[in-house]
């Protein structure tokens, strides 16, 4: 019997049963939902090692790591991300909880932070404040390569700078994230959308231009006619995008402040060298963007994707509760910096191996091993010894699987005598070595690792 009941509708239990388990020998198998991934070992030091640079990157930046909840009450991503978002009405995961409130797993960061700071006091304090994140998101969308219903994020947020040097800083930081981490194939596109002085006049022209072709938009896009028209311009769709083609610009109706403010931001990514390309057609696909939006392009041949995401957000604080303070940011999600990294053919971390290997035969020389092991381990040394019961034979071929750099093999002799050998897996020179001095084993790998 199985420890829990899974309950259905009769009428989508084949379909259930399909994306949810794999016939093997003729069992089912359980298997990860789609749109999940599994990261193994030799992908996850890739991982760590991505995490480490993007988090040392936006510390020389200013920037503190702040955690947020998994989930939040749905109201905070109805009302930060917009309710004509596609996150909002087509992708959350939501579910009501035992106190029948509607609850929403997180589907992406800005919303959670800006509610940590608003409930925190954050913006009490010093400004700007500069904050940075590693989140899992959620969000039910078609699974394609790069994009996921579960998915890590690396983002920032800064608070409380309006000029447009901050913008500029931002943009900087994560051309610095890409290049440090070795992601050469890059282009940054740029735009601004406006603000609420100017963005409703946009909007009007854009329900205006496409007002004639409302017969033949999408069905998304009909909706978005009479709710956000601005949504319309980055459309996915074939037919969509050629009637997008020729729609107004953004930039061609900016308000003279929004105007001055885009300028300022192209001339300071100029004085620091910041190649970009202005595309009036970035208008980022949540509600509170507004004035400078961005993205982070891979042009590499083998993973063509948009890496990064950002804009400004003000009003967004004040909108969920807080003072009237501005905001920018962006997010990057990890699975698709490894993607591009891969496709960059840079070398990424695999499983580490130890730096012995202690091969111990009988009860005493497996007891020495267990010692030897945790003393190395004290100095920092990765250390591995049979833990099976395998003969001497199967253990050298499980340190050779192991990639490990040398090799010490204990038996009754060699406690005895209380000498042994370490062996250098790579030349074959075995070094001579006092078994009771633990401390003469760690010199005498030493000086065989620094040949």
């Amino acid at each position: 019997m199985y420890p829990y009941r899974i309950q259905y509708d009769v009428h989508c239990f084949a379909r259930f049963r399909k994306n949810t388990f794999s016939r093997k020998k003729g069992l089912y198998m359980l298997q990860k939902p789609r749109g999940t991934t599994d990261i193994l070992p030799g992908e996850s030091e890739a991982w760590q090692e991505t995490e480490a640079i993007l988090r040392k990157t936006a510390s020389l930046y200013g920037f503190s790591e702040v955690r947020i909840p998994t989930f939040e009450v749905s109201e905070l991503y109805q009302r930060g991300v917009g309710e004509t978002s596609d996150v909002v009405q087509k992708e959350m995961y939501t579910f009501v909880d035992n106190d029948r409130r509607s609850m929403t797993l997180r589907p992406e960061g800005t919303a959670g932070v800006v509610r940590c700071v608003i409930e925190n006091g954050l913006t009490g304090g010093a400004l700007p404040l500069a904050l940075s994140y590693f989140v899992t998101c959620f969000r039910y969308e078609k699974p394609e390569s790069g994009r996921f219903r579960e998915f890590s994020q690396f983002g920032v947020e800064l608070f409380g700078a309006d000029a447009p040097v901050a913008d500029a800083n931002v943009i900087l930081l994560g051309r610095d994230l890409f290049r440090n981490l070795g992601i050469r194939h890059i282009s940054l596109e740029i735009n601004s959308i406006g603000c609420k002085a100017c963005r409703p006049l946009y909007r009007e022209a854009l329900h205006t231009y496409f007002s004639p072709y409302q017969n033949q938009l999408c069905d998304t896009c009909l909706g978005r006619l009479e709710t956000n028209p601005l949504r319309i311009v980055d459309c996915k769709s074939e037919l969509c995008s050629q009637f997008a083609k020729d729609a107004p610009k953004t930039i061609d109706h900016l308000c003279p402040d929004c105007h001055a403010h885009f300028e300022a931001v192209k001339a300071c990514l100029d004085a620091a060298g910041v190649e970009y390309t202005v595309n009036p057609r970035i208008v980022r696909g949540l509600d509170y963007y507004q004035r400078t939006v961005f993205e982070f392009i891979s042009t590499h041949e083998a993973f063509r994707s948009t890496l990064c995401g950002g804009g400004r957000y003000d009003g967004l604080v004040e909108e969920l509760g807080g003072p009237a303070v501005s905001g920018i940011g962006f997010a990057t999600g990890i699975n698709r910096l490894i993607l591009a990294m891969k496709a960059e053919g840079n070398l990424l971390p695999v499983s580490p191996s130890p730096l012995l290997y202690i091969a111990a035969l009988g009860p005493d020389a497996q007891k020495y091993a267990f010692s030897l092991a945790a003393y190395l381990r004290e100095k920092e040394i990765f250390a591995a010894f049979d833990q099976t019961g395998r003969s001497l034979k199967a253990q050298m071929k499980y340190a050779d699987k192991k990639n490990a750099a040398f090799t010490l093999i204990v038996g009754d002799g060699e406690l005895e005598k209380g000498e042994a050998f370490i062996k250098n897996m790579e030349t074959g020179v075995q070094t001579p070595v006092n078994l009771k001095d633990f401390a003469a084993i760690v010199t005498a790998i030493g000086k065989e690792a620094n040949r």
